[in-house]
């Protein structure tokens, strides 16, 4: 049986306005906000986002068109088509997030890089050009505008982050983000019978935490995002105007686990399809993963309760890069012997 929802805990709403330019005490302000939210649960909701309702519109609008095509004309952009950038469809049931076949499609984009880019030059895995569908070509601009401005956000969010951990405002763009990794995806959940809903075989994405820094989510008007807080699971719909936004394993990493990244998961209860937006601002991928300097305001942990999963972050050393490739090999695992 799943467990029942709690409806007496509810994630908070942060306008972040501030962070694109407001005086020092209303940054400070809003920092506060994230620290508290990134202690309490690692999940919360962004309004002055810079993301308009027209961009939203037209992405949601453009996804539905391409997730209506026959199958044959999705194929046509198959991941394995985009070799190691690792750019493109995957159909129902091609993605492993949890060890189980997701029951979600979907389109992977990141940051357009071309052939004589150094990087991609280098055959470094994740970098390159994205698979744009020409059996909808206005999915593009959609996923440009969007990107875009999201991106946009999440450097904002970043400032935000450091002035929240005591740090100086340009911290993580000096360190970790002046050429983050982006990494964005279209998620189609299809609709289920109600009798479906209770078997394993039913989650859209089964229970997980991202990898990276931050993650920045639109949702359409259905829901299905569920977060694990210490007391419970709670729902995380839908709400006007915002986009959620969830912290990631190197978050957790960097902070010595202050900031724990935190389970999710995903259900499409709403008996018709289901369409989310994550992009993922994470850091750059060659980028060595340490600990923050001293005069960090981050407090004594302590042995902590395990992870979910067992996973000791601490542990890891390297790059984001490194981390990031071992997490999707596992997502994608015929893929991943191919072209990583």
């Amino acid at each position: 049986m799943r467990e029942t929802l709690s409806t007496a805990t509810r994630l908070p709403v942060i306008d972040m306005a501030p962070l694109f330019g407001g005086d020092r005490a209303a940054r400070e302000g809003v920092a506060l906000e994230v620290r508290s939210a990134c202690r309490a649960s690692g999940f919360f909701y962004v309004t002055g986002h810079g993301v308009s309702q027209a961009v939203l519109a037209e992405l949601e609008a453009a996804s539905r068109r391409f997730f209506a095509l026959p199958e044959e004309s999705k194929q046509a952009n198959a991941m394995a088509r985009g070799g190691r950038a690792w750019r493109g469809y995957f159909p129902l049931g091609g993605e492993l997030t949890s060890g189980r076949p997701d029951l979600k499609a979907g389109l992977y984009f990141g940051s357009e890089l071309p052939a004589e880019h150094p990087r991609v030059a280098a055959g470094w895995p994740l970098h390159g050009a994205n698979l744009w569908p020409e059996a909808a070509p206005e999915l593009r601009g959609a996923v440009e505008a969007y990107m875009a401005a999201a991106t946009r956000a999440g450097h904002a969010l970043m400032r935000g982050m450091a002035l929240s951990l005591g740090l100086a405002e340009d911290y993580f763009e000096r360190h970790y983000t002046a050429d983050p990794t982006i990494l964005f995806r279209i998620f189609h959940y299809p609709a289920s019978a109600p009798a479906d809903l209770t078997t394993p075989e039913s989650w859209g994405v089964g229970e997980h935490s991202d990898y990276g820094l931050l993650t920045l989510l639109a949702q359409d008007r259905h829901g299905g995002l569920q977060v694990k807080t210490p007391e419970c699971w709670i729902a995380a719909p839908p709400l006007p105007g915002t986009l959620v936004c969830n912290i990631g394993d190197m978050l957790d990493r960097l902070t010595g686990g202050w900031y724990r990244s935190t389970p999710h998961r995903v259900l499409n209860e709403s008996g018709t399809d289901r369409l989310s937006f994550p992009l993922f601002f994470d850091p750059d991928f060659a980028a060595a993963m340490k600990p923050l300097p001293p005069e960090a305001t981050i407090g004594d942990t302590g042995p902590g309760d395990p992870r979910w999963d067992g996973a000791d972050l601490q542990a890891f050393t390297g790059t984001y890069g490194d981390y990031l490739l071992g997490k999707v090999s596992k997502v994608f695992p015929e893929l991943g012997g191919e072209v990583l």
